[in-house]
């Protein structure tokens, strides 16, 4: 085993394994031979769903980073809040994030009285798109709190230590647990399910 250094963090145990001549008992095995990606896919939501809600928590820490900002940093004599484009970036943030709270919080509910196998055949694709859009959304705050705070949100320490932190690190959300792209394909193709096929407008 090697491990391997990724710009998030050091504990992550990301490594390469090698399995030379490696024999497994049919005791030890999980599951039936050749269907281990099944087991994996078992536990798909649930791992999404943290991923999601880990980033809500990481937009909000964002906001609220923002909006201190804007109330203290002065520039040509005045609040960084009172320039409408600020508000308006602002705006769009706390839009984007509210409405993703919602979502998550719709799914959440039905993950939470919902029958497992109901689940897995149910909220595969509501999932995936709730990973698709929060990752598109942490791209957006990310973006617009690193337009804000400016040159301070290049500092790895101070006041912009969190929305550099987020700059450097929030991509990894949009790629674990699938990518945005398999997480979109995902939910159209799971909604396509119960669609009919012979539908017109």
């Amino acid at each position: 085993m090697k491990h391997i250094k990724t710009s998030d963090t050091k504990v992550a145990a990301t490594a390469w394994v090698y399995f030379d001549d490696c024999y497994v008992p049919v005791e030890n095995l999980m599951g039936k031979e050749n269907a281990g990606f099944k087991l994996i896919m078992a536990n798909f939501n649930h791992e999404r769903w943290l991923i999601c809600a880990a980033i809500m928590g990481g937009m909000r820490l964002v906001l609220r980073d923002c909006l201190l900002w804007c109330m203290q940093r002065e520039v040509f004599g005045k609040k960084l809040m009172s320039q409408p484009v600020i508000r308006n970036k602002l705006g769009r943030m706390i839009g984007a994030i509210e409405c993703l709270e919602g979502y998550l919080e719709s799914i959440t509910y039905q993950m939470a009285n919902m029958d497992p196998g109901a689940q897995m055949m149910l909220l595969g694709g509501p999932i995936a798109i709730l990973k698709y859009q929060t990752t598109r959304t942490m791209t957006l705050v990310s973006d617009e709190a690193c337009q804000i705070f400016g040159g301070r949100a290049l500092t790895a320490s101070g006041m912009g230590k969190n929305i550099e932190n987020v700059q450097r690190t929030f991509k990894f959300g949009s790629i674990l647990g699938g990518s945005e792209e398999i997480m979109a394909d995902l939910g159209v193709r799971q909604a396509l399910l119960a669609f009919p096929p012979d539908a017109k407008l």
